[in-house]
Parts: structure tokens; C-alpha cells; sequence
């Protein structure tokens, strides 16, 4: 099981390194390690240390624990709780660590989009794309109509609301902000 683990850690420096185009020499240098070091790290021949680990994935711009979190399959399939709520069906697509925090969620909404005085404001920005039927999306006074196929992406500090447009229901796609999460699901 050690061995499973260290071989996916030493898999994960150098396909980050790859994607990046990086040499072993640029990795080793922004690391300040040797690329020889660097290279017997990557092919298993040397134990990786923690004095190595950290300057790795920093020069990655990658946290430790990113780089030695588990990789257990059971964490693959996500199989999503319905949320019901005014009008608005909601399944939560991600699990609860995902990078910065972030929420996917499928929606499916039913009723038009309050007025303003009901809609929410909170730090940061949401995105959604509409998966099917049309969206409507209050941000302030406006009323931006939001067809399939299409994607909207705006501050939340704007006060806003989606719902449904023309009385029929209409399904998004969804990623929202640790705020967004709070105030919408």
C-alpha cells in the first residue's frame, strides 16, 4: 500500500512537470534540488523525503496534500441527493473537497426568478450553463434571458435569482463559490 502511494505521488510530480513542457532541469531548479536527484525520485529509484516533497510541489504550485491525497476509487461515483426547495431541484454533483472550495450542482427550476427583493447577494461569482429550456436570471433590475447552450457568469454581489422562463421548467449546470453554495442550495 506504501509502495501504491509513493508510486502515484512520483506519477503525479512528473505529470505535472510534463504538462507544465518542464524539463527535469527547470523542475530541479525552481525545487532547488539536482535534476539527478530530481530524476531518481521520479523513476523510483530514491525514497521521496519531505524535505524533497515540499519545494516540489511548491515549484508545482501544487499543495503537499494534493500531491499525496489518497486515490481510492470509491470516491469516483457520486450519487447525488435530491434537494427540493421553492420551486428548484437540486443535486449536488461534487464532493465536499473539491479544489478551492468550489460546489457543482444540477438544478432544475420551475418557477420564474423572484423579484428583487427576494434575491440573494453574497461575496464572489457564480456560473451556470443551461442544459436545457431557457433561464432567466435576475441581476439587479435586469432580467437577462439565458437559452441552452449558453452560459452566464456575473458577481454576486449584484443581487440575483434564476428561474424558469416562459412556464417551462429549465435545467442548468452550475458551479458556485463556498458563499454561493450557502446561499443557493
Amino acid at each position: 500500500m506504501e509502495q501504491d502511494a509513493e508510486r502515484l505521488v512520483r506519477l503525479r510530480i512528473r505529470a505535472l512537470r510534463t504538462a507544465r513542457g518542464w524539463s527535469l532541469d527547470t523542475l530541479a531548479e525552481r525545487a532547488h534540488l539536482s535534476p539527478s536527484n530530481l530524476s531518481r525520485i521520479e523513476t523510483g529509484s530514491r525514497r521521496i523525503a519531505l524535505d524533497q516533497l515540499i519545494p516540489i510541489a511548491k515549484a508545482l504550485d501544487t499543495t503537499l496534500d494534493q500531491l499525496v491525497e489518497s486515490h481510492a476509487d470509491e470516491d469516483v461515483v457520486i450519487r447525488p441527493q435530491q434537494n427540493e426547495r421553492r420551486g428548484m431541484t437540486i443535486w449536488a454533483l461534487a464532493h465536499e473537497r473539491t479544489p478551492n472550495e468550489l460546489t457543482v450542482a444540477k438544478m432544475r427550476i420551475t418557477k420564474p426568478a423572484p423579484p428583487l427583493d427576494e434575491a440573494a447577494v453574497h461575496p464572489g461569482r457564480d456560473w451556470f450553463t443551461v442544459l436545457s429550456g431557457t433561464a432567466e436570471l435576475r441581476l439587479g433590475d435586469r432580467l437577462v434571458v439565458v437559452e441552452a447552450g449558453s452560459a452566464a457568469e456575473f458577481s454576486t454581489m449584484t443581487p440575483h435569482a434564476i428561474g424558469a422562463h416562459g412556464g417551462r421548467p429549465v435545467e442548468i449546470l452550475s458551479i458556485l463559490t463556498q458563499d454561493g453554495r450557502q446561499a443557493h442550495t
